[in-house]
């Protein structure tokens, strides 16, 4: 999948880059002699750290321009097979997703919140129980039996009037007279 003028051979003088590509990466050599040389390094030490220095910097010049060139041929790649870059995003962000869940720490997390759920849920379950229990010893103290008694008394009393009232509006004879209502308090 290599272009015709390409080469990516490291060795070689191009160094990966398509015909008419390379350009120099400039180093000024006055500059560099015109710093003083840290002290305990002769000059021969000096010029020879000077040339590496420059060999390095050139090479850095070329693998950032051989990078440039990997990454415009796998940009081709990618969009002759029809990869958009919401696809990379995609998979980038489905893999740390899955990185995250995979982690010590979001397993510890998911954990601890576990815990945390099932001793709120018991805890709100225990305060149910309590209430209910409190409720039931309510109704069934001597103070709640006299206030049901006299709510009783109270609605047996209005709703009596009511029947006695409808009673003598609808059947004045008496005939078709309503069954006793359940004189239950509620």
């Amino acid at each position: 999948m290599e272009s015709g003028g390409q080469d990516i051979n490291l060795n070689s003088p191009n160094k990966g880059l398509l015909a008419g590509a390379m350009t120099d990466v400039p180093v000024d050599s006055a500059a560099a002699a015109r710093t003083p040389a840290p002290e305990g390094l002769t000059l021969a030490e000096e010029e020879e750290l000077r040339s590496e220095l420059a060999k390095v910097e050139e090479e850095i010049g070329t693998l950032r321009q051989v990078l440039a060139a990997k990454e415009r041929h796998c940009g081709e790649l990618k969009r002759k097979l029809g990869l958009t870059p919401l696809d990379g995003l995609k998979q980038n962000l489905s893999k740390s997703w899955h990185d995250v869940q995979v982690s010590n720490a979001y397993k510890k997390t998911q954990e601890t919140l576990s815990q945390a759920g099932q001793k709120t849920s018991a805890a709100l379950s225990n305060v149910g129980s309590v209430i209910s229990r409190k409720l039931g010893d309510m109704r069934n103290s001597a103070t709640f039996k006299s206030f049901e008694d006299r709510v009783g008394t109270i609605k047996s009393r209005v709703v009596g009037s009511r029947e006695n009232s409808t009673d003598s509006l609808h059947s004045p004879s008496g005939v078709g007279d309503k069954p006793p209502h359940d004189n239950a308090p509620f």
